[in-house]
């Protein structure tokens, strides 16, 4: 098995690293780092949550800054507030044991702009942004990105679905001569395939993680039979038969994750609700208590669940069908983390089998029935 050093990293990353029980590079990591570390290239690595691309662009970030110059010298840019913190926080583990100190700071919305900007008044070597917020700070002259020699773009096709690409093509304009650009996402629809080709080199170089792993291996796929009228009680009863574990129900609409969350709760379960008009104090609120397990299960819009990553969810459940493949694939991704089992159950209504036969042949997996 490939081991961190075999791949070129520092050991003072490979202690922190260790701490973090993080010991053999995965699949995206072993593939991508020796080409980060080696050369200045942009790159594009085709990778679904959960495979450990945080690891994979943040150690050759960490690697390229030079701690002598104290200009923002990468910028990482992610979808979601709670990605975004998540990203740093990384960052400042693997950098534990640095003879140097690399100062990362995350910019985001849903907090007030001043403190952000009186962050950036300190010696800054990264920066972890939503799109959003960071136009907001560049067009304000609060960030200056004229040095940033690497552009991480991290889960961009959830940007993209987010609504963020008039942001990020504003953002990719700049210093385009300086810098590499490193692009992840899980698919490439054709906005992405616009990116590459109108902000990257011709001769990008493209990494996909084997496209049957997309699909992480160890989730199951099941459906149960019901219909409309039945789904509160199929639901009730689910939750009842797996009472010590945790997972996440995916609605379709914001009006149907409020209602299916206040429906659980009158029956007594501990859940909590998330979904896009929420305030991000609410949101917060929730997010801590699904962390710290006083929330069982978590009920969410396919958009308001993005860089959302708790470990230990035994399963997730689709109270519909999303609208796009991609989305199961986001999904069903939240359950089976760090090499755990999960599984994936949809609540099947007549008529939907069809596309059930889709799922099981554009993403190449068995979905099975299941009884209660």
């Amino acid at each position: 098995m490939t081991t961190f050093s075999e791949i070129g990293i520092h050991k003072s990353y490979i202690k922190a690293l260790d701490e973090l029980n993080i010991i053999n590079p995965t699949e995206i990591q072993a593939s991508v780092i020796p080409i980060l570390l080696k050369s200045e290239v942009d790159l594009i690595g085709l990778a679904q949550t959960g495979t450990g691309k945080t690891a994979a662009f943040g150690l050759p970030v960490l690697h390229a800054i030079d701690t002598k110059l104290s200009d923002i010298q990468a910028l990482i840019i992610a979808p979601t507030r709670e990605l975004v913190q998540q990203i740093k926080k990384q960052l400042f583990r693997f950098t534990k044991y640095n003879d140097q100190n690399i100062f990362v700071e995350g910019v985001y919305g849903g907090e007030k702009i001043e403190k952000q900007i009186k962050a950036l008044t300190r010696t800054t070597h990264v920066v972890v942004a939503t799109p959003g917020r960071l136009l907001d700070l560049i067009e304000r002259g609060a960030l200056d990105i004229s040095n940033v020699k690497l552009l991480v773009l991290d889960e961009a096709d959830e940007m993209l679905s987010m609504g963020f690409k008039e942001d990020i093509n504003k953002i990719l304009k700049y210093n385009t001569t300086k810098r590499n650009t490193w692009l992840f996402s899980a698919t490439m629809p054709e906005e992405i395939k616009h990116i590459v080709k109108t902000y990257m080199a011709a001769d990008a170089i493209k990494v996909e993680v084997k496209k049957h792993e997309l699909i992480n291996e160890n989730i199951s796929h099941h459906f149960i039979r019901t219909n409309i009228p039945d789904k509160l009680n199929m639901l009730i009863r689910i939750l009842k038969k797996r009472n010590n574990e945790r997972g996440i129900i995916f609605c379709r609409t914001k009006a149907g994750t409020r209602k299916l969350a206040n429906q659980l709760q009158e029956e007594g379960f501990a859940v909590g609700g998330l979904e896009g008009d929420m305030q991000q104090l609410e949101r917060d609120k929730v997010m801590r208590a699904f962390k710290n397990e006083s929330i069982q299960v978590l009920i969410s819009t396919d958009v308001s669940a993005r860089g959302i990553d708790v470990t230990n969810l035994g399963f997730v459940l689709h109270h519909q069908l999303p609208e796009q493949t991609e989305y199961y694939t986001h999904r069903s991704g939240r359950t089976a983390r760090a090499g755990k089992k999960g599984q994936s159950i949809v609540l099947l209504i007549p008529g939907e089998m069809q596309k059930v036969k889709e799922l099981q042949k554009v993403l190449g997996i068995a979905f099975s029935e299941i009884s209660i």
